[in-house]
């Protein structure tokens, strides 16, 4: 499992014109699921995410969580996270999930995520979607586990 994680003053996400999800401060996050990823994939991803000190403190270091913040997550399914580019020029998605799959990690991963008090939207899943956000900082990071672990 893979996610994308975007610290943001802001972040919306439309499809067909309306706003399905929308967030203030908080975290966007991209979210890509690969074969024989597993519920504890998204018990550490979901955990390291909730507890992950990067939002600033009256120092401007960087040394509070989504939790300390009260901040809010956008999440959005993207399977082109596992898209395989080093041959060719038209990417391989081999390595991402079938659909049915993904989308029942997907929908796990933002529960357990709400499952910590967090207020969660989302994008509509297989859909084509316009992701707007004002990143903050800009401060990005990639979570990743491999069977249950972070790589």
């Amino acid at each position: 499992m893979k996610a994308v994680v975007q610290r943001v003053k802001e972040a919306n996400v439309t499809v067909n014109g309306e706003i399905v999800g929308k967030i203030d401060k908080g975290l966007l996050v991209l979210l890509g699921v690969t074969h024989g990823d597993t519920e504890q994939d998204i018990d550490v991803i979901a955990n390291k995410l909730v507890n992950l000190r990067i939002f600033e403190d009256d120092e401007q270091k960087m040394n509070l969580s989504l939790l300390d913040v009260g901040g809010s997550v956008l999440s959005v399914s993207q399977f082109t996270l596992y898209g395989d580019i080093r041959k060719g020029r038209r990417p391989s998605f081999v390595n991402a999930a079938e659909p049915t799959f993904a989308e029942e990690m997907y929908e796990k991963f933002n529960e357990k995520v709400r499952s910590y008090d967090i207020h969660v939207e989302t994008g509509s899943f297989g859909a084509m979607m316009e992701v707007s956000l004002i990143n903050d900082g800009p401060v990005t990071f990639v979570i990743e586990t491999i069977d249950g672990k972070l790589v």
